[in-house]
């Protein structure tokens, strides 16, 4: 196979249209064998030449159901004239790191107001969810500190586990039993679960899990990237919903998914904020948010808090749309949110049924491995508060209609729910007929 890290000869440059070649320094094998087996395997083997994740163009009539926007307010007036004026005031402000920063300036007082939002004592801002995972557990965790992690918990709570240098013991998914019997097994040590798991819409039981760790004396963290501003009273999450405030140690969340925003936060004591600051990497080695990022996030809390109407057109129009799927024969894999996944299972499927969506103007977000196990790829609907009643009965028929071309009977996850329904009916039967004995 060509080595696709050849640097470019002036004819290739003229055949792209560009007026100059491009070199640039050759890359050891064990570089080029990686991407090249990228375009081999994946690309050409699998996808057939194309990109799994690059389908039609969606027109101005399509449905877009890819944005994690889901209360639909990230064109809202107050939340983009914030910013907007913010910038022309203040340009990007101070370009360095927070842990610089003290006194009253706008991003600590952010940090404060969103804290007590979330009903915790303090909080941090981070560059993203991601860096508020992998800063919070390398600031947590060591070698020695057993981590157990939900099989099916976000990557960046994954790469935090390494990040620390420790190693990651997994538990089945939302399965409290499983976790305390591997707590039994390697000790005392963090836990760490998704409020609502991105790639399929389930919920943790948060209140089972808290129980586990109090038992066993583990910290408990809780990602709330997709229940933050969706859940609970003004939005204020599901841990606040459940009232597990004083149960669980450390919440953290992308601000980019219902906030409509960039950045990740971290509820956490008092003297763990100043702590983290100066021991995290993520938190001394990267800049400050820029302040007009702060004056939207800022604009954007005022408007959630304000929300309750959303929320409850958001979680209408989630249960409307998995009732109706479910009925049509589509396993959600337990979804219990705004996320709705349709499994296809092969990659070479999940093509196919992006293209049979897409092709009738519904666009999702094809997830494969590594966002999910391998051969349990997926489209993922992420509903939202503007909806219409149209749109969903749009979203309904297109699902009714592309049964066949997606060959639905085939996937694997209709296979599982065939499997789950007959066990549950044999459980019903057996447990009649013990009812009849014993009467």
């Amino acid at each position: 196979m060509k080595n696709v890290f050849d640097p470019l000869t002036q004819e290739q440059g003229q055949e792209k249209g560009q007026t100059q070649a491009y070199q640039h320094a050759a890359l050891p094998d064990f570089v080029t064998s990686r991407v090249e087996r990228y375009f081999h395997e994946r690309v050409q083997h699998t996808w057939g030449g194309g990109h799994i994740m690059r389908g039609r163009i969606p027109g101005p009539d399509a449905l877009h159901l890819s944005s994690n926007d889901y209360l639909a307010i990230a064109r809202h007036p107050d939340i983009i004239g914030r910013m907007a004026d913010t910038l022309y005031a203040d340009g990007s402000g101070l370009l360095m790191s927070a842990i610089f920063l003290h006194g009253e300036c706008p991003l600590l007082q952010f940090e404060s107001r969103l804290a007590t939002y979330m009903g915790a004592e303090s909080g941090v801002l981070c560059q993203s969810g991601y860096a508020a995972n992998t800063g919070l557990i390398q600031s947590i965790a060591s070698a020695q500190t057993p981590v157990y992690v939900d099989m099916m918990a976000h990557m960046s709570l994954w790469e935090g586990v390494r990040s620390a240098g420790a190693v990651p013991i997994a538990f089945r998914h939302n399965d409290a039993v499983h976790l305390e019997q591997q707590i039994a097994r390697h000790g005392q040590g963090v836990v760490l679960v998704d409020s609502v798991y991105s790639t399929n819409g389930s919920v943790c039981p948060l209140a089972e899990f808290a129980e586990v760790c109090e038992r066993q004396g583990c910290v408990f963290v809780v990602d709330e990237s997709h229940s933050l501003g969706t859940h609970g009273p003004r939005g204020a999450g599901l841990v606040v919903e459940l009232g597990l405030e004083s149960r669980v140690a450390f919440r953290t969340a992308s601000l980019a998914k219902a906030f409509a925003g960039r950045a990740g936060f971290i509820t956490c004591p008092a003297d763990f904020q100043e702590y983290f600051k100066f021991e995290s990497n993520p938190a001394i080695f990267s800049s400050t948010l820029l302040p007009h990022e702060i004056s939207g996030l800022d604009a954007t809390l005022s408007v959630i808090e304000a929300s309750d109407e959303r929320r409850t057109r958001l979680a209408s129009n989630a249960a409307w749309l998995r009732d109706r799927l479910t009925e049509l024969g589509y396993n959600l894999n337990g979804s219990e949110s705004q996320i709705i996944a349709l499994e296809a299972g092969t990659e070479q499927r999940t093509i196919v049924l992006r293209d049979a969506l897409e092709s009738r103007g519904i666009f999702g977000s094809v997830f494969c491995a590594p966002a999910t196990a391998r051969n349990r790829a997926l489209i993922r609907l992420s509903t939202h508060a503007a909806l219409t009643d149209a749109e969903i009965e749009k979203i309904v028929t297109v699902c009714r209609d592309i049964r066949d071309e997606v060959e639905l009977n085939k996937w694997s996850s209709t296979r599982r729910l065939g499997d789950e329904l007959s066990q549950r009916r044999r459980h019903r039967e057996h447990h009649g007929a013990n009812s009849a004995v014993a009467a």
